[in-house]
Formats: structure tokens, sequence, C-alpha cells
């Protein structure tokens, strides 16, 4: 219950900020209805202010404030002073509220458009609770997202059973946090106020995505002034093109099996490097549910500055001679709205550490803007503010930076030259990116600097990296990916306004854009149905105890875990999964080196002086482990340190150092 009063409020309290930062905007003379854009910068602004003040609140309670559970003492004197201000303006609004219904009737979109978003809804909800979900007590995570599901609930659990603050990586504790948490804090949050966490991390994850769905229809009947441009833009984002289906498809029908496996195969297809992860395809919305957050507030900042882009646009110089303008005159340059500017990159910085890669990318599709807007001034101040809020939250979180850029040409594509990256591109979206060049001739000037801008988080992703796993790469180009299929909805619609031979064109090309992305989707289904699955229970006594009596400075040395009863206690573990933590910027190396001295040294003075200089207060055995590939001592440990906690199946034993 109070869970859903904590999205309510900050629905209401986002409705505010919303109003201010979309006031600006001559919607309605394009024939565009503000609703879903509304309600979508409602949603996006009022989550990130209002969770952003709780756990500054918490933050303070835990630390100066010494209490063992910040999120009552802060959700108490955030959601009441919400409340509170809410209250306030109603009264002082209370004249106007009379013509509140004569405003909403005015507002209401057509009836076509409540109908697709009622079904996209249904159908997200459906889908986020088929990969996530608790049933008879257990929590299931289908196989295709469990593994970025496991640090993500540790986090989660961290904040709603545990007191993470000052904030460190579940799975590399004793440590900063480099990974950026935001979103795991509120899904945490929600279930300490009540919700159980399929519930929390389902609700923020529908609503986050949905916004980002009805702004992408937005920006798509914003440009071509249609619906189905919209509904052909949600299509093509969720059902990726690609060449992957048809070189499969081409396989197995020269080997005569075609059917039989396509019926049967239940993994991702794909060519090129670990493209059968599924990094292209509709999952990566699955699993890492913080960027369609992130792309929400991204695309909110494009909507509201495709504004200065339409004006600088608008100019009828010649081409050489407008991009010229663009550059040297004081139009191009002075301020249109620096109020707005400065609010927007507020919200842009304050998305951070919900989503950085998100925030990188918006950053780099609206440098794509300024160069062809007016106004460059107001993008100035964007930038600054942003960058300003990413560093305070930086120095915050992260000893030291938060990234370690370094020049990478190529990504993932094995000619590195410019051909083969070429090569590449059309291997994993088809003619998407390289396509593009064409639209470019059939566009207008404000297109075609919308679509080249567009492309910019892609470029970044071929010459730089920012972690020393290249392959997270891959959200930039899904970022491009994502807005470009604004102009590929809008090719299509164009055919479909022609004679019928284009129409055909026209009914190949979404196909070709969506083929791949369809037997994605099939393959999601499969690898996460009822035998596909990862189920952890949640009412453990292993959990109880370690949420009873581990604290937030201790320090669990465990197996290599991914997710299992002992990470759903969100205590802080010695070094979980490796992967986890060395992809966001943690030395494992140096921590596998030492818990493996820990677990199978035959000295017990080695076992003490490692376990007090690496800060380890409980050391936790499960029966037949290996470490690193090497044998464990158990004898040693119990010989060294008294026993504290056995499960009911003698399976597991823990340890205390410090007893």
């Amino acid at each position: 219950m109070l869970g859903c009063v904590y999205l309510i409020l900050a629905l209401l309290l986002g409705r505010e900020i919303a109003g201010n930062l979309l006031s600006c905007q001559k919607i309605k003379e394009k024939g565009i209805t503000p609703f879903w854009v509304l309600f979508s910068a409602a949603y996006g602004c009022g989550v990130l202010l209002l969770t952003w003040a709780v756990y500054i609140a918490a933050w303070l309670l835990s630390v100066y404030g010494g209490s063992n559970t910040p999120l009552f003492g802060a959700n108490l004197i955030v959601m009441t002073a919400a409340a509170v201000f809410l209250a306030y303006l109603g009264y002082r609004r209370r004249e106007a509220l009379k013509d509140c219904k004569k405003k909403l009737q005015a507002m209401l979109p057509p009836w076509k458009e409540i109908l697709f978003f009622v079904l996209l809804l249904g159908a997200i909800t459906w889908i986020m609770y088929y990969v996530f979900h608790i049933s008879d007590g257990v929590l299931y995570s289908g196989f295709s997202v469990f593994g970025d599901y496991a640090p993500h609930t540790a986090m989660m659990r961290s904040f709603s059973l545990g007191n993470n603050f000052p904030t460190q990586y579940p799975h590399f504790g004793g440590q900063d946090v480099k990974y950026h948490f935001m979103f795991q804090f509120l899904s945490g949050n929600l279930e300490y106020l009540g919700m159980p966490i399929d519930l929390a991390y389902n609700s923020v994850s529908i609503l986050s995505l949905w916004c980002f769905f009805m702004m992408l229809y937005s920006l798509a009947k914003r440009f071509w002034g249609k619906m189905s441009a919209g509904v052909l833009a949600v299509c093509f984002m969720v059902f990726r093109s690609g060449t992957a289906f048809f070189q499969f498809a081409y396989e197995h029908i020269q080997a005569g099996d075609l059917l039989e496996t396509l019926s049967s195969n239940s993994s991702f297809i794909g060519y090129t490097a670990n493209e059968n992860w599924g990094l292209w395809n509709f999952n990566v919305y699955l699993n890492q549910r913080h960027l369609a957050f992130g792309l929400l507030i991204v695309a909110l900042a494009l909507w509201v500055f495709l504004e200065w882009l339409e004006a600088g646009c608008t100019h009828e110089e010649k081409e050489l001679l407008w991009l010229k303008n663009r550059i040297s005159s004081k139009e191009a340059w002075k301020c249109r709205k620096p109020e707005t500017a400065l609010l927007m990159g507020m919200l842009l910085g304050l998305c951070a550490f919900w989503n950085g890669a998100a925030v990188i990318a918006g950053l780099l599709i609206l440098m794509g803007f300024a160069a062809f807007s007016d106004g460059k001034l107001d993008y100035v101040i964007l930038a600054l503010v942003t960058v300003m809020f990413s560093e305070i939250q930086s120095k915050m979180f992260v000893w030291g930076s938060v990234v370690s850029p370094s020049l990478y040409l190529g990504f993932l594509a094995e000619d590195k030259s410019a051909f083969g990256v070429a090569a590449y591109l059309f291997e994993i979206s088809g003619i998407v990116f390289l396509g593009v060049v064409v639209l470019l001739f059939f566009m207008k000037r404000m297109e075609r600097a919308a679509a080249v801008s567009f492309l910019f988080p892609a470029a970044f992703a071929f010459f730089v990296s920012l972690t020393p796993d290249v392959n997270v790469n891959h959200k930039y180009i899904m970022i491009s990916y994502a807005f470009l299929t604004v102009f590929w909805a809008g090719a299509v619609c164009r055919m479909f306004r022609k004679k019928w031979p284009f129409r055909v064109l026209g009914v190949i090309l979404a196909l070709s854009l969506t083929v791949t992305g369809i037997y994605d989707f099939v393959v999601i289904l499969k690898d996460n149905d009822s035998s596909h699955r990862v189920g952890v229970k949640l009412q453990s006594n292993l959990t109880a105890w370690l949420d009873e009596n581990l604290g937030k400075d201790d320090l669990l040395l465990t197996p290599e875990y991914s997710m299992n009863e002992v990470t759903m206690a969100g205590v802080m573990l010695y070094m979980g999964w490796p992967y986890y933590a060395w992809s966001a910027g943690y030395d494992t190396y140096y921590r596998a080196e030492k818990g493996a001295l820990m677990y199978t040294t035959a000295d017990p003075q080695v076992l003490k002086d490692t376990a007090e200089a690496e800060q380890i207060t409980y050391i936790l055995y499960e029966d037949r482990m290996t470490y690193e590939e090497k044998e464990c001592r158990e004898d040693v440990i119990a010989e060294t340190y008294p026993l504290v906690y056995q499960s009911d199946d003698g399976r597991i034993r823990i340890y205390g150092t410090e007893q």
C-alpha cells in the first residue's frame, strides 16, 4: 500500500515539474496531443527527484544520525513533505481545479491511441512477470535474465533488508559503488514499503519502459504526424533488425531441418561476437531494466530540445551557408530559454547513477542537435549542469574515477577497418544504420539533422571504451538504434501513402526490419519458460539468519555466488560472481587470489592474517566447494574460527572471525 502511495506521490510531484518543463512546447500547434508526453515526463521527473530525496535523507540518517533503519525516517520525512507540498498547491489552485474536468477532457488523446497504449501496457506487464515473479514462496528468474538480476536483486535487498549507507556493491563489499544503482534503490525502497520484491521491481520496470515507449511514439508522431509512425517505431524497437535469422534460415534450409530447428531451438541466434548473449534484442530491456528509465529521461530532453533544432532548421539559406550561420551568427549562439536548459540539465545529471550510459548517449545526441540548432549557449548550460551533477554523484559514491576511458577501435567487429565495421553493422542491425545514409536524401533539413545526431552514440561505441568490458558499449548502439526507428517508421508510412507497388515494398521493408527480432522474442519465451528458470526460496532460514546477524560493516567470504539465498540477504560479499564486479571496474584478480588463499591454506596463521587484513568477519563454507577451481580446506577454517551457523540440511556452515 505504501509503495503505491509513493508512486502516486512521485507522479503528482512530477506533474508539477513536467508542467514547467513542457510549458514552452507548442505541441498542439503541430497536432500532437501532449497527454503521453506529459504523463511520461511526470513519471520520470517525479520518480527521479522523490527517490533522490529519500536516498539522501536515508544516507544522512544512517551516517550522521546513527539510525539502523534509515529508510523508515527518510520515507516518513520525504513522503510527508511531498504530500504537504502537493496539498498546499492544491489549496492555492482550488479555484482553477474547478475547470480541471474540462482541461482533462481537452487533453484526452484519441481512443485508438488509448487502446494501443493499454494493450502495450498489458504486453509489457505480462513479459516482465513472465521472466521475474514469485510463485509459492520461490522467486523465479528466467535463464536469459537471471545473470543480470543477481547483482540487481542483491543491491535491492541491501536496502530493503539492510542499511547500505554509505552504499557498497554487494558482490564486492567493503568498497565503493561504481555501478549505477538508483533504480535498484527505488525497487528496494518499494519492497521496504511493503511491496513483494517481484511487484517492486516489475512495477517500476513496467512504468519506465511503457513511458519510454510513449516518448518514442510521440517523437515519431511529431516528425511524421501519424499514429501509424508511432506504432511502427515501437514495433521496430521491440523486434530488432539484423541478418541473423536470414543466415540461420538459409543454413537450415540447406540442411533440410529448418522447421524442426525453429521449433526446438531455445538459444539466441547470431554470427557476430557474443550475439548469442542477446546483445541486440529485446532481452536487453528485460535484464537491464534501468536502461529504459535512463532512455525515458533522454527522450524527454530530446523532446524539449527539438524546439531548438526546429528553430535552427527553419532558416532558408542554402545548405552550406546555413551550416556556416549555425556557427558564426549571433542567433545561433544566444540563449533562448536558459531556465529550461538548467532544469533539463539537472534532470539529466541526476540520472547518472540510474543509467550512466543513457546520460552519455543523451549528451552525444544533444551535441549533434547543438551543431544544427540556434541557442547553442542553452546546450552549453545543459551540458555543464549535467556534468556537474554527475560529478557530484561520482565524488559521493566512487573512490577515484567512475570511468577509465581508453581508445578502442572497432568495438566487437573482427575486421576493424571501415569496411569491416560497416559489414559488422549490417550483420547486427540489417539496414537500420547503413540505410539511414540513403534515407537522408529523402528527408527535410530538420529530419536529417536529427537522424545524424541519433548516430553519434553508435559512432562513440566504435572508438572509445569507458569500462574494462567493451561489450557494455552495445548499449550506445542500441540507444542509437532505438531513436533511429523513428525514421524507419516514417519511411514505411511514406511507402503506404503511394500506390500498391510501394505498399508491397513497405510490407517487405517492415518484415525485413522485424523478422530477426520476432524470432529472438520467441527464443526469449522459450528460454524463460517453466523449465528454464532459476528459483530462490524467499522464506529461507539462511537468508533470515544473515539478515539478522550481519550488519553493514560485515564482510562475508563465500564461494563465487551468482544468485541464491545468500545474495538475497543483501549482505556484503567479499567477492560474488567475478564478472559482475570486474565489468564494473573492480580489481577482482586480487580478491580471487586472497579468497583462494583463505579457503585453501593449510596454515591457520596465514588464514587469520589474511582474513584480518581483508576485514573478513564471516566465512561461509559449502559442502564439496571449490574456489577458483582449487580444493578448499574446511578443517583449517574450523580449527581457527568457531562455527556460528549451520543450515538445516547441514550443507552450509558459517564461521565467525570476530567471535
